[in-house]
Formats: structure tokens, C-alpha cells, sequence
């Protein structure tokens, strides 16, 4: 189950990182991504996710680029709004019963961010912090 909703943080994070018609108002570059889920009734908290992934002027510019291709997810991202230097977003995930929410508001070189899912009856939150590295390395 958590690594199903880590992959679905994951992906929602990857659309919102430049799934937009509009000019995501995301820097290309390597950036660190952290993810705190909180899961009201889990015995212990969960601890906090650190990732790094590289975006570049092509994802920007094609989002879907940005948006894992998992068959067994059959997820659905959609919804996407740019409304000055914030993004949301919705996903929809009826194999998993999961449905969510979420916002990103970037800064010149970092982000913050949050998403509320429902996976079956378990509400989830997740909370995001990002920060510009610098350029991708491949």
C-alpha cells in the first residue's frame, strides 16, 4: 500500500512538475523534491520522502512527458490550472480507488506544495517542498 501511494505522489508531483498548457512557471533543471505523507489513524507517522529528478525545457514544453506511463496505475491526471506561479491539478485512480487534489506554488528556485487523497475510505495528505539544484547531469 505505501509504495502505491508513493508512486501515486510521485506521479501526481511529475504532472504538476510541467503537465500544463499554460507555461508551467517551473524552472528546467535538477531539482530535490521532498514528500511528507500523513495518514490520520496510522500507528506511526510515515517518515519523509527525498527524491531528485530533472525537468527539462522539453517536459515543459510537452507535459506529458512529465507524466509516468503505468499501465497498472491506469491514473489519471487532469484538471491543470496555472494561475501565476501556482499549479494544481486532480488525479483520478479507480483501480486503486484513489481520487486527489493538489496545488505547488513555485518561487524563483524552490517550491511548496500540498495534496489531499482519498485512497478507498483512508484520507492521505501529502505535503511537498522543492528546491532548484541546478542543471540536470545525464
Amino acid at each position: 500500500m505505501r509504495k502505491s501511494v508513493v508512486c501515486l505522489c510521485a506521479m501526481a508531483i511529475a504532472a504538476a512538475a510541467g503537465a500544463q498548457t499554460p507555461r508551467s512557471p517551473q524552472k528546467p533543471g535538477k531539482w530535490q523534491l521532498k514528500m511528507q505523507m500523513d495518514m490520520p489513524g496510522m500507528p506511526m507517522k510515515m517518515p519523509a520522502i527525498t527524491t531528485e529528478v530533472c525537468v527539462t525545457e522539453a517536459d515543459l514544453a510537452n507535459p506529458e512527458k512529465t507524466v509516468p506511463n503505468d499501465p497498472k496505475s491506469q491514473c489519471t491526471v487532469a484538471d491543470y490550472k496555472v494561475k501565476d506561479n501556482t499549479v494544481s491539478w486532480t488525479v483520478d485512480c479507480p483501480k486503486q480507488q484513489t481520487k486527489g487534489s493538489g496545488e505547488i506554488t513555485y518561487l524563483a528556485d524552490s517550491f511548496t506544495g500540498a495534496m489531499k487523497m482519498k485512497v478507498g475510505e483512508q484520507e492521505m495528505s501529502t505535503k511537498y517542498t522543492g528546491k532548484l539544484l541546478g542543471p540536470c547531469t545525464k
